[in-house]
């Protein structure tokens, strides 16, 4: 008997002919991909230019329009210092914030509608203001209410 040589597995042989198949593939698309970028360079800047200002403009409305978490309310004791508002005057004066009548507030409070109504003349005089809405108003504006 004659001795025959062993042929490698057929798995072996498909291996190394696509291994070889995929470098030949990668070289010719090297030499594609130089003579592309030779050819049209500055399309190339531009696109590369364009696609880092996507990429800024996305992280910048990512970060303008992200939810914030809003700062606590404090009612600004500076303010109710300063103006000489006494803890009783700035219950009335949430309350009258929240739309409650000098009635509703005087039932809240446990008082007579006269001590409201003394308690947001005073309001008035001390925020400078003429009407419910103006003190209101101006209360907001110096960060007193929300």
């Amino acid at each position: 008997m004659s001795k025959q040589r062993a042929q490698p597995p057929i798995w072996k042989q498909a291996t190394a002919y696509g291994a070889l198949l995929a470098a030949g593939t990668l070289a010719l698309q090297w030499f594609d991909y130089r003579r592309l970028a030779r050819d049209h360079m500055s399309e190339l800047y531009v696109a590369l230019v364009a696609g880092g200002f996507l990429v800024l403009g996305i992280v910048i409305g990512i970060r303008a329009f992200a939810p914030r978490t809003p700062l606590p309310f404090d009612g600004n004791p500076r303010a109710i210092e300063s103006l000489g508002i006494t803890p009783r005057e700035l219950t009335v004066l949430l309350e009258i914030a929240a739309g409650r009548s000098n009635k509703e507030i005087a039932r809240a409070l446990d008082v007579s509608p006269n001590t409201v109504k003394t308690h947001v003349a005073r309001l008035y005089e001390k925020l400078g203001a003429t009407r419910r809405t103006d003190a209101v108003g101006r209360a907001r504006a110096l960060g007193i209410v929300p």
